[in-house]
């Protein structure tokens, strides 16, 4: 196959173009995100409450951010958009996941593993497990039923109304769901999720956080060097002559999916599934 050589934008064409985004960002951009979680506890846990209402967060602990998870030199590691505990010691994982990788229920799988193996040592029995939600938030309908909410818990296929009682619970948000399936308080944070912003507190509370955080400096920096080092992995890949992994970069780059640029650079297997989603 023929290597078409693409000429790169000048860097300060970049920097303009990265200017621009920060100016733009939303809450649906997994840096800010995470940011704004650890920031302000408080608007995570009253977003925890919105997600799960039939708990009883009374407060949560420090929340982390991009918090990594290995087990073995060997293992793939994870990393964690946000993750907090609250007063019953209960473990959230909350993550933005904008694209529709089609390996999303598979990585929940995975990250239930780390997470239980992180929290649990090899002298404590199993009873001592602590609960956990993995919530991922997503623009997109992963089951193509029209539901808000997917919560999924283990349960008995000859028994449905058996659970496993293991505490774990997986939940996907859709932010373009169409049922009627939950409160209007988490509805309106979906839609704000999905670019409709209402006069909901919680929903202009966020909004103003976005805003002040469009003139924090410090985070404006580190956003624009972590895109700038990505631009410089597809000058890398430009110079290797790598074409499929170019292709991949622009579109990501084009659609500002900055963060599976990241990912996609030092994950082989996650490119390998862009690659395929793509169909480069």
């Amino acid at each position: 196959m023929k290597f078409n050589k693409i000429k790169v934008r000048e860097r300060t064409d970049w920097e303009e173009e990265l200017q621009k985004s920060w100016a733009e960002i939303k809450i649906s951009n997994d840096f800010l995100f995470g940011k704004l979680m650890r920031k302000n506890p408080g608007l995570c846990k009253k977003l925890l409450q919105r997600i799960l209402p039939d708990l009883e967060i009374k407060r949560i602990q420090m929340v982390e951010t991009q918090k990594a998870i290995s087990e073995d030199v060997d293992a793939r590691s994870i990393r964690l958009d946000v993750y907090t505990a609250d007063d019953q010691d209960r473990i959230y994982s909350v993550e933005m996941q904008l694209a529709d990788t089609k390996e999303l229920p598979r990585r929940s799988r995975y990250y239930q593993g780390m997470i239980d193996m992180n929290l649990l040592d090899k002298s404590v029995a199993y009873r001592y497990l602590n609960d956990t939600y993995i919530i991922f938030i997503c623009p997109f309908d992963l089951y193509g039923m029209g539901l808000h909410k997917y919560t999924f818990e283990g349960r008995c296929k000859e028994a449905p109304d058996l659970k496993i009682g293991d505490g774990a619970t997986r939940i996907f948000l859709n932010a373009k769901g169409t049922r009627n399936d939950i409160s209007s308080s988490l509805r309106a944070f979906l839609d704000y999720v999905a670019g409709k912003i209402s006069d909901d507190p919680f929903v202009q509370e966020v909004e103003q956080a976005v805003a002040e955080a469009r003139k924090n400096r410090e985070w404006r920096h580190e956003y624009m060097t972590l895109m700038l080092r990505d631009q410089e992995n597809l000058e890398k890949g430009l110079e290797q002559g790598e074409e499929r992994m170019v292709k991949l970069n622009q579109i990501l780059i084009r659609k500002k999916r900055y963060r599976e640029l990241e990912r996609a650079s030092t994950d082989r297997a996650y490119r390998q599934e862009l690659f395929r989603k793509y169909n480069l």
